[in-house]
């Protein structure tokens, strides 16, 4: 399976949150799988996102010129991280 970790940080989680979540349908349009999402003990305005996603659709989505108006508006500050994995082996708990 391949998977996308997103992180990054928002002005504000609780206007970012909704705007995110209005925005899932565009996300599997672009082949996202779902996943799930995080939020750092640390800084509640810090988010990492878990998606299982192709890794060709998930390089072509995150390039895409509507997610970054959309990260504009949602305030996300800075160029996100995006790391592109593929899994390899499953540990133990």
């Amino acid at each position: 399976m391949s998977y996308v970790i997103v992180k990054h940080k928002v002005a504000d989680y609780a206007r970012w949150k909704p705007i995110f979540d209005a925005d899932g349908a565009n996300r599997q349009a672009g082949g996202s799988k779902g996943g799930q999402l995080f939020r750092s003990g640390d800084d509640p305005n810090e988010v990492v996102m878990l998606f299982e996603w192709d890794l060709e659709q998930a390089r072509q989505f995150s390039q895409s010129e509507e997610l970054r108006a959309k990260m504009q508006e949602a305030g996300v500050l800075g160029p996100p991280d995006f790391y592109f994995l593929e899994e390899i082996e499953q540990l133990f708990r």
